[in-house]
């Protein structure tokens, strides 16, 4: 094993070492926000959403915020392997002019979300028999309602500067809006530090659902008029919940989550605060994957795909480093099946916050 490595809380490391990886022990998927970081995930989905998680028809709750709803909310299509590749397809493909404005990258994301959903897509998330896909977005309060550039950053200025003396005090800027397929589950209905209220997924509501969950301050406009919410304007779930920092451990079964990396960062306005990181007792049910580190290494440019290649980049140049780590990822994904297949590597999967991975 050499592109993937497997970390667990104390209570997945004794389950799976103890029975092997089953996708029956998982009733819950993680995806964290990140935006094209989920290009290094994308051959380890293709086997979870088209193998692992194939035979499946008990409930699977997904949790996902900004990219990491997307990627997850494809699980709810009846193809999800097509929509996922839709996904990975236009957004590593997506062109934009010299100087785009926030306009040009909100049609842009709009298109995709398109895309990806189809002609049916949002009424299959919305009514399937049993994956429960929730999506995060953060409704906007005061400054940050505003479309204004000066305003907003003024707003951001203070949610950075409020999110410093207390993560609590965030909830004064932003209200945690998650929209959930199907019953609520336990696991997503007793989140804590935000006051947070639960809108069900409808077929009318999908598509902005998901647009609010990726609309990230200052680069996309935040969505408005989302059927079944609450007024107001919504932006990126990323904000509240960058990597989460949630009690998983309320919910029944295991939680998986395929991640970028083995830290986790709560919230947006932490990614600056190395102090702030969850807290282990979270994570105690918890299989993380992630791309190792010699992987990593031996990608173009030694690392994975980010926001900031859009700037650094051109067209050309950031299309052909995305492909090649779109093709390259699909070592992950072989690992963690031949783990699940006869169990090699069991026992080199590493205590969750025992490393000193930065």
């Amino acid at each position: 094993m050499g592109a993937l490595e497997v970390y667990a809380g104390p209570t997945a490391l004794a389950q799976v070492q103890r029975e092997g990886v089953k996708a029956a022990s998982f009733n819950t998927i993680v995806g964290a926000s990140g935006g094209p970081k989920w290009f290094v995930l994308y051959g380890l989905d293709r086997y979870l959403f088209g193998e692992f998680f194939a035979h499946r028809r008990t409930p699977l709750v997904t949790l996902g915020s900004s990219a990491g709803a997307w990627r997850l909310s494809c699980l709810g299509l009846h193809d999800p392997v097509a929509g996922l590749d839709r996904l990975a397809k236009h957004y590593s493909g997506q062109r934009y002019s010299a100087t785009p404005t926030v306009a040009e990258i909100s049609r842009e994301a709009a298109a995709l979300v398109d895309i990806v959903l189809g002609e049916n897509g949002a009424q299959e998330i919305a009514e399937h028999n049993f994956v429960r896909v929730n999506i995060v977005a953060d409704r906007a309060r005061g400054l940050l309602a505003s479309e204004r550039r000066s305003t907003l950053m003024a707003g951001l200025g203070v949610s950075a500067l409020t999110n410093l003396l207390s993560r609590r005090l965030l909830g004064l800027s932003f209200q945690r809006i998650v929209f959930h397929g199907g019953p609520l589950t336990k696991s997503v209905g007793e989140l804590e530090e935000f006051a947070t209220e639960f809108v069900r997924l409808r077929t009318s509501n999908v598509r902005k659902a998901l647009l609010a969950s990726g609309s990230i301050p200052l680069v996309l406009e935040g969505v408005r008029d989302i059927p079944g919410a609450p007024d107001g304007v919504y932006r990126d779930g990323g904000i509240t919940d960058y990597h989460f920092d949630l009690p998983f451990q309320s919910g029944e079964g295991l939680v998986l989550y395929p991640h970028f990396y083995s830290h986790f960062i709560p919230g947006w306005f932490d990614k600056s605060l190395p102090w702030r990181r969850p807290r282990p007792e979270h994570f105690h049910n918890v299989l993380v994957l992630a791309p190792s580190r010699d992987f990593v290494s031996q990608l173009p440019y030694g690392k994975i795909p980010d926001r900031k290649d859009f700037e650094t980049m051109d067209f050309d140049t950031r299309a052909a480093y995305w492909q090649t780590v779109l093709s390259a990822s699909a070592a992950l994904g072989d690992e963690f099946a031949e783990m699940v297949r006869s169990g090699e590597g069991l026992d080199r999967i590493k205590p969750l916050f025992a490393s000193t991975r930065k």
